[in-house]
């Protein structure tokens, strides 16, 4: 286990709105019909989604939401103008999270090596990377790396990424750090795939410090997660049931009502060989971080892989209060799952385009 988890943290934006506000909108940027109205509110409804954050959010709470999102217009914005609202907005939530995984740490960022940034959401240059180290005073030459656009399940590529650096070098401390601004990318007309993703998608960042399990210079810093082992597979025949796409109106997310199915059939097989080869089975897992892509993607889990109802607490509940955030998600769901003093072994899962699944085995 060389990769120790010393510090979590999590942010979301001030201001959120909730099912019923989330509804309007959706009805007013897609819903041309009566009965499209209908299925809007139906879609809404069974997302289990009830409140969720934005950074577009201005002005009081109490105003309807068309003042509360003046970002939103009769027409859509361009992806040039999103883009500029990520550079304006995306910093900030970073560094909020980056700072209480730093502080929970107790690890200065003085001593950072490494920086992963993390985001499918938004890019510019120099990024959210050169901010951190600016307004953190991590050193000027610390190791850069951007994971980038690989969509839901990038922390555990990031993770990985990690895992690398500090088995190369004992010494490495790594700071990692996920941003997603989905709700820059809410999508106009009417799409019964677009209508889902606007339910469902929020914004959120996470961030964590890993060092070698065994530094001697943080041995007396107790370690919130070990790292036990990663993996992935790619879903068989599964290419076009999920994607991510930069269109003229921002990032479009395709997400096809099979993309539950593909997951029941292929899970169980894989998950249960993968941790054969890493000396247990599902029997021994009492803890599961599923990213909650959705409440059908969470129920295919859960039915694959014969989950309590208890297993997957954690999950809806980051799902009904802060929504899909992204690449940020599965790290909500671990900082839930140590709020509640979990111990045991744990595993994190989560799905992306591909379509693809990762994997990593943990301890608590």
């Amino acid at each position: 286990m060389p990769l120790s988890i010393r510090g979590l943290g999590t942010a979301r934006p001030e201001q959120t709105v909730n099912q019923t506000e989330s509804t309007t909108l959706s009805e007013w940027v897609s819903a041309d019909s009566a009965e499209r109205v209908s299925l809007v509110r139906r879609i809404q409804r069974r997302s289990q989604v009830q409140t969720r954050g934005s950074v577009l959010l201005t002005g009081d709470a109490n105003q309807p939401i068309h003042q509360r999102l003046p970002f939103y217009g009769v027409e859509s914005p361009s992806t040039a103008t999103r883009m500029e609202a990520f550079r304006l907005h995306a910093t900030s939530l970073a560094l909020k999270a980056c700072k209480r995984a730093l502080k929970e740490s107790q690890i200065s960022a003085g001593a950072i090596t490494h920086l992963i940034t993390i985001s499918c959401t938004g890019f510019h240059a120099p990024g959210v990377d050169c901010d951190l180290i600016d307004q953190l005073q991590l050193p000027l030459d610390i190791q850069r790396t951007h994971v980038g656009f690989m969509g839901c399940h990038a922390a555990l590529n990031g993770i990985r990424v990690a895992h690398a650096f500090i088995e190369a070098d004992p010494k490495a401390v790594v700071l990692l750090c996920a941003v997603e601004l989905c709700s820059l990318h809410l999508q106009y007309g009417w799409n019964p795939e677009h209508v889902v993703a606007n339910t469902l998608f929020a914004d959120g960042a996470a961030a964590l410090v890993a060092t070698h399990s065994q530094t001697s210079s943080h041995e007396s810093i107790s370690a919130r997660f070990s790292l036990q082992a990663s993996g992935s597979t790619m879903i068989p025949e599964s290419r076009d049931l999920m994607h991510w796409q930069v269109g003229d109106q921002g990032f479009s997310m395709g997400l096809s009502p099979k993309v539950p199915e593909a997951i029941a059939q292929t899970l169980q097989p894989w998950l249960s060989e993968w941790l054969h080869a890493h000396g247990t089975n599902l029997s021994n897992i009492k803890h599961w971080a599923i990213h909650p892509g959705g409440p059908r993607i969470l129920q295919a889990c859960a039915d694959a892989l014969m989950l309590h109802d208890d297993q997957l607490s954690s999950s809806r509940h980051v799902l009904s209060h802060y929504g899909n955030m992204s690449s940020a998600t599965v790290l909500f769901v671990l900082e839930h799952l140590r709020e509640q003093n979990s111990q045991g072994l744990c595993v994190a899962l989560a799905f992306g385009p591909g379509l693809c699944a990762e994997v990593a085995l943990m301890s608590l």
